[in-house]
């Protein structure tokens, strides 16, 4: 399997979170991660930034945050170009898919736990 470097945007250090598990199966399946939260912590040895970092070579962003708070991040996710964007259950965003096809980046309305689970991230 390819390591699929990615950023999780609304991760969280609340175990009971999906984007908490999502950062650990992620580590445990051997991706990269970079993470972005409201609150600095660590989740399975990934520090939360509280901030967006420029980044490059991003594979795939998977979001965490409902549509209103998206909105802060559409400049940044255009500008970190990741092949693919995936909308977890609760962040379906028609508006911010529009955008991001216009600057040719897929867009995957899917559960990454799920993807993950079944091998098929």
């Amino acid at each position: 399997m390819k390591n699929k470097k990615t950023l999780v945007i609304g991760a969280s250090s609340n175990s009971h979170r999906a984007s908490y598990r999502t950062v650990e199966l992620l580590v445990e399946k051997g991706h990269s991660v970079v993470a972005i939260g409201q609150k600095a912590d660590e989740v399975a040895g990934v520090k939360i930034q509280t901030k967006a970092i420029p980044l490059k070579n991003i594979d795939t962003i998977t979001l965490y945050l409902n549509p209103i708070r998206q909105r802060d991040y559409y400049n940044y996710i255009v500008e970190v170009h990741p092949k693919r964007v995936i909308f977890n259950p609760g962040t379906e965003n028609p508006e911010l898919y529009q955008l991001l096809e216009l600057n040719g980046i897929k867009v995957d309305v899917a559960c990454t736990l799920t993807l993950l689970t079944l091998n098929r991230y």
